[in-house]
C-alpha cells in the first residue's frame, strides 16, 4: 500500500477524521443529543449526594484544563489511537467482537481509562468514569469519529465543574 493511502487509513482508524454525519447535522445524531442530555440529571444526582465533597477548579488555568485540554488529550489517546487499533486488532471478518452492544475494544479501552483515573481518585471516583468512557467509545465507534467524543467529553467536564462550583 502506498505511504499515502496508509497514512490516510491510520487517520482514519484512529478516528481523527471528520464524523459521520456532521457534528453540527440537523437534526442531530440521537445517540450524541442522548449523551447530552443524560448528563443533566447526573449533574444535579452528584450535587445532591456528593455536593460538600466536591472540588471545583481553582483558577482559570484548571478550567482550561477541566474541559479543554483533559477531553482532547484523553480523547485522542484512548478513543483515537487505543480504540482506534484495538477496534482493529480485536476484529473477525472484518467486523468488531462484541459483548452485547459494547465492542471488546471499546470495553479494553474504558478499563485503561478507569486505570488512568486511578492515579488520582479515589476507587469509586475511577470507577465512576466507566459509564461516561463507554458512552464516549460509543460515540466513536458510531460516528468514525474521537471528534463527537471529545465535545461530549468536555461538556461532561464543564457541567461537572460548574455544578462543583456553585455548590462551593
Amino acid at each position: 500500500m502506498p505511504p499515502q493511502q496508509r497514512q490516510l487509513s491510520l487517520l482514519q482508524e484512529c478516528g481523527f477524521t471528520w464524523p459521520r454525519p456532521g457534528v453540527w447535522s440537523w437534526p442531530p445524531d440521537a445517540h450524541i443529543a442522548l449523551a447530552l442530555l443524560v448528563a443533566l440529571p447526573v449533574w444535579g444526582a452528584l450535587g445532591l449526594f456528593l455536593g460538600p465533597h466536591l472540588r471545583a477548579p481553582a483558577g482559570w488555568l484548571a478550567w482550561v484544563s477541566l474541559v479543554l485540554v483533559q477531553p482532547l488529550l484523553e480523547e485522542l489517546v484512548f478513543r483515537g489511537l487505543l480504540q482506534g487499533q484495538a477496534l482493529r486488532l480485536v476484529s473477525a471478518n472484518g467486523q468488531p467482537r462484541r459483548l452485547g452492544p459494547l465492542t471488546m475494544a471499546n470495553m479494553l479501552v474504558t478499563l485503561g481509562f478507569v486505570a488512568l483515573h486511578l492515579r488520582a481518585q479515589p476507587l469509586a471516583w475511577a470507577l465512576a468514569v466507566a459509564l461516561p468512557s463507554l458512552v464516549l467509545g460509543h460515540l466513536r465507534e458510531r460516528t468514525g469519529s474521537v471528534w463527537p467524543a471529545v465535545l461530549v467529553h468536555a461538556f461532561y467536564n464543564a457541567g461537572f465543574g460548574l455544578t462543583a462550583w456553585l455548590l462551593t
